[in-house]
């Protein structure tokens, strides 16, 4: 009987492991292996900070990506043997996977500042084991926009073939509309033309147009950047070049927001303002500029002194900047003659608020003064050498009637208001209250500087009456308040105040019912 139980056991626990019960395991079934792959988050901001990758609600720009085989229903067996292989593999060339599990093969040592922290690698493609399964690892967006395709494998031993599955990652939204455009030169320094130093007397120059999201703009199959020379400088005979065009204004196409042009020098020495403008509107200069976006962007041109000749002496330009009108874009550039270029230009005083002064030299802003004139305006000149030499310049900046904050003063508008006193007229109302408890409403209004609604505030209102932040007038009494004779009479003055654009109106403010013959209960 004993022997009998155990063979009984022991064939048992044969059949068991036969039929794959035993231990967990697959057993010998043939099934094929499947993979699949998600992400937490499939959109993600744009990176332009910079910013590590991380775990949790602090790290917006990076999202964790689960990815899981099975043979058949069953999890594929673990172990330490790396299985799967995932990798970037369509899509941004910017942003990164990571491992971000705390190993010291998956991170850097990186020092700033005298502190040393360890910093995780970026991997364009990684290796992944299996636990349970499956595995997990992270996705960080870099400042390009766009989307991403992440692609992860594993081989099926018993097929000998390999089973892959990719998941879909957006980083951020151009918007492709311009907003702004960057001047980047080969020489930034030319030579004038016949210079006898041998310096370069033109340059390639690249035009970045970017979008509201520093991402270049779509390309445009008609030319969407347009340049030109401003006078002035060393602008005599300097010339622009692309293709078949030649001259002192140009249009181009960009490919993938960058656009390409040359600049030959002319025959004086100082700067040369070159003025870049794209349309936000439509990305086209040919059709007329709608909503322009402008960059202005200096080259200098120095006289090209040959080798152990003493360089001529550093002069300032004399040249009048032109006037500028108060509320107006307005831009110049400065120039001088001798000494070494390139040089360095400092604002010592006298610059008329809403203008700066480059390094580069160009006085460029829009003029916010409160009194308009001639301002003298003090700048320091230095080569590359060390010289340097002062002077001073006069600027007129003219009156602009639409800006000038004697003529743009924030005023209450309303009907019945006088210099000091507004008095608004109101029909008598009902003198039984309605369902909302609201008898009359009154919108005041303001004109002047700033946009959108004035902040409005009120003192000394009657008890029945009422002031919104947004400017409107209620009257309101209920059965549980003093019932005010509202019929033919005129409220005690309140004072109402209106701030907008940083101006503030004050009125003095009383209401008149009917004829207005006596006076409003409080």
């Amino acid at each position: 009987m004993l022997k009998f139980y155990k063979l009984s056991t022991i064939l048992l626990a044969s059949f068991a492991a036969s039929c794959g019960g035993g231990g967990g395991s697959p057993g010998t079934t043939t099934e094929p292996y499947s993979i699949s792959l998600r992400a937490d988050k499939v959109q993600l901001p744009l990176n332009i900070a910079g910013a590590r990758p991380g775990i949790g609600v602090s790290s917006p720009y990076t999202t964790t990506l689960y990815v899981e085989a099975r043979k058949g229903s069953v999890a594929i067996p673990g172990g330490t043997a790396e299985v799967f292989g995932c990798n970037i593999s369509g899509g941004l060339s910017s942003g990164s996977l990571y491992y971000l599990d705390g190993k010291a093969e998956h991170e850097t040592d990186v020092t700033v500042g005298g502190v040393t922290t360890k910093v995780p690698n970026a991997y364009r493609s990684i290796s992944l084991a299996s636990n349970s399964g499956g595995n997990s690892f992270h996705f960080h967006s870099g400042n390009q926009a766009g989307p991403v395709q992440i692609t992860c494998s594993i081989t099926d031993p018993s097929a000998n073939r390999v089973v892959s599955t990719a998941v879909d990652i957006v980083v951020g939204a151009a918007t492709g509309k311009a907003s702004s455009i960057k001047g980047v030169a080969e020489f930034p320094v030319l030579g004038v033309q016949s210079n006898t130093a041998n310096l370069r007397t033109s340059t390639a120059i690249n035009g970045y147009v970017l979008d509201d999201a520093n991402q270049p703009v779509p390309v445009s199959s008609k030319a969407n950047l347009q340049v030109a020379i401003i006078s002035g400088g060393a602008s005599n005979g300097a010339r622009l070049l692309s293709g078949s065009q030649s001259g002192s204004v140009l249009q181009v196409s960009t490919i993938g927001g960058v656009g390409l042009f040359s600049l030959a020098s002319g025959t004086s020495v100082g700067t040369i303002l070159l003025e870049m403008t794209t349309d936000r509107a439509d990305n086209d200069v040919t059709n007329g500029i709608q909503d322009p976006i402008v960059q202005l962007y200096p080259v200098a041109v120095d006289s090209g002194v040959v080798a152990g000749t003493p360089a001529p002496a550093l002069t300032l330009v004399a040249a009048t900047p032109p006037a500028g009108t108060n509320g107006l874009p307005y831009s110049y550039a400065f120039s001088a003659t001798g000494g070494v270029a390139p040089y360095t230009w400092t604002a010592l005083g006298g610059i008329p608020e809403g203008l700066t002064l480059s390094a580069n030299g160009i006085l460029s802003g829009t003029p916010a003064v409160k009194q308009v004139g001639t301002f003298q305006i003090a700048v320091r000149l230095t080569d590359s050498q060390g010289s340097s030499i002062t002077g001073n310049f006069p600027l007129v900046i003219a009156a602009n009637a639409a800006v000038d904050p004697a003529n743009n003063v924030l005023s209450i508008t309303n009907s019945g208001c006088g210099s000091d006193l507004c008095i608004l007229p109101v029909s008598n109302p009902a003198a039984v209250a309605p369902v909302n408890g609201i008898h009359y409403q009154y919108a005041l209004t303001v004109t002047g500087p700033g946009t959108g609604g004035a902040v409005w505030t009120a003192t000394g209102l009657p008890t029945w009456l009422s002031l919104s932040a947004d400017g409107i007038l209620t009257i309101t009494y209920t059965a549980t308040q003093t019932v005010p004779k509202l019929e033919d009479c005129k409220s005690a003055a309140f004072t109402i105040n209106a701030n907008r654009g940083g101006q503030t109106a004050t009125r003095r403010v009383l209401m008149s019912f009917g004829t207005g013959a006596g006076t409003c209960r409080a």
